[in-house]
């Protein structure tokens, strides 16, 4: 007979309590919920007599000034710890392109294609609001054009039951994609005084790392440092040094080679099965993104004093929050389910038969939620501590709300219907 002590929680092995943390960590929901906590605590702390510590916090500055490296704590999570978030998203993409939902033109083509449409439609809608205001306001179109892959995911994790496994394939692509596509924006339009001379030498480290991983050399000691001056020079260059994270990613090989595999498990005829690097390196990395990476990026880039009633009454005055708001709440689903809608009716695309155009509808609302990408963008497009910058954060919080709560009811309902039919067809 097993002595309950021996299984009791607080009495399990470092290792067991490890690898419990490392499957919440795996889970879409878990990563979601934890982004949600920091982001509530940051508000609080940003409207409560905490202000002071929190903003002292993260506007103290370290690192060394001859490097152009001295940055707030804000600062090196923006554009540091992010860099990881977007190192795993690197690995994920190039893993996605080269074996798994994207490596067919004719399957991805649908998700793809909605992943423009669900870019160009918010971006039109928040420069017809803010035309008006001119000038500054502008520059945050891009704003409302990125969908949080952490946030959806988890969102649609918490009303799966009962939907179909399609739907989350069909989100994961399209947010993959958005994702490449705020990551190219990022690079083109909000680069701050392009440097060529360091992008250049950014190619050098980029390239050792490039040729270790690529013979299968993990050793942290030898790729950290040159992913560190990857990371660094393209700082130095102008560009977002997240990018930095996205080039290092799609180095990694994806398909297991004599040099690049990692063991994956063995078959009960004890033949070895390898995977490529990109799968280990995301689960590696993934767990420090999920815990550590984006959740601090939260934490320091959500504090927004809303000043009350007045302070958020006027905020929605602003044509930057109302352009920010509609373009998630409204845009989104009208450029990816109008864009789906359209090309599902020629040859060349193909909408799954399991999808039906609430699942879409569903789908179009949670894509909504831009959060962390949306922040970065802004932080880019209007800088720190700033009036505009200050409502582009309300905006992106209202707006990435409003969207999960109405993609979430509209899937919740279709989720219990399709229970309810599923379990009409067995007892029949």
């Amino acid at each position: 007979m097993t002595d309950p002590e021996t299984t009791s929680p607080s009495r399990l092995a470092p290792h067991e309590l490890w690898r419990g943390v490392r499957e919440n960590a795996r889970s879409d929901a878990f990563g979601g919920g934890l982004l949600l906590v920091a982001t509530v605590f940051a508000l609080v702390c940003a409207n409560t007599p905490a202000v002071e510590m929190y903003e002292s916090l993260r506007d103290t500055h370290f690192g060394p000034a001859a490097l152009h490296l001295d940055l707030s704590v804000g600062e090196w999570a923006a554009d540091g710890l992010l860099a990881i978030f977007f190192f795993v998203v690197g690995l994920e993409l190039k893993e996605e392109f080269v074996a798994g939902k994207l490596r067919d033109p004719k399957t991805a083509a649908l998700p793809i294609a909605a992943a423009v449409g669900g870019v160009v439609v918010p971006a039109g809608i928040y420069f017809a609001i803010t035309m008006s205001a001119g000038g500054e306001a502008l520059q945050g179109w891009a704003i409302p054009t990125a969908t949080d892959i952490a946030f959806a995911v988890a969102v649609l994790a918490v009303v799966a039951r009962g939907l179909p496994s399609a739907l989350r394939v069909f989100l994961l692509t399209l947010a993959i994609v958005d994702d490449l596509i705020a990551i190219t924006i990022i690079a083109v339009f909000y680069a701050q005084g392009l440097h060529l001379q360091w992008l250049l030498l950014a190619l050098l480290p980029l390239a050792i790392f490039a040729v270790l991983v690529q013979r299968g050399v993990l050793t942290w000691w030898l790729l950290a440092p040159l992913g560190f001056a990857t990371w660094a020079l393209v700082h130095l260059s102008g560009i977002h040094a997240t990018v930095a994270g996205v080039l290092l990613g799609f180095t990694v090989p994806v398909v297991a080679t004599a040099r690049a595999r990692v063991l994956s498990y063995t078959t009960e005829d004890g033949e070895p099965v390898y995977n490529g690097l990109t799968a280990y390196l995301a689960d590696q990395w993934g767990i420090f993104s999920t815990l550590v990476a984006v959740p601090v990026f939260a934490f320091f880039s959500a504090g927004v004093a809303v000043g009350g009633v007045a302070g958020m009454t006027k905020a929605l005055q602003d044509p930057i929050t109302i352009g920010i708001i509609l373009g998630l709440v409204v845009g989104k689903p009208i450029g990816i389910v109008g864009t789906t809608f359209l090309l599902s009716r020629l040859p060349a695309f193909r909408l799954d038969s399991d999808l039906t155009w609430p699942d879409m509808v569903g789908v179009g609302f949670v894509a909504g939620v831009g959060f962390t990408v949306s922040l970065l963008v802004g932080e880019l497009a209007f800088g720190n501590s700033s009036v505009a910058e200050e409502h582009v954060k309300i905006g992106v919080l209202l707006g990435s709300f409003t969207a999960a709560v109405c993609g979430a009811v509209i899937l919740g309902i279709r989720g219990r219907r399709a229970t309810a039919d599923s379990a009409g067809s067995a007892a029949s």
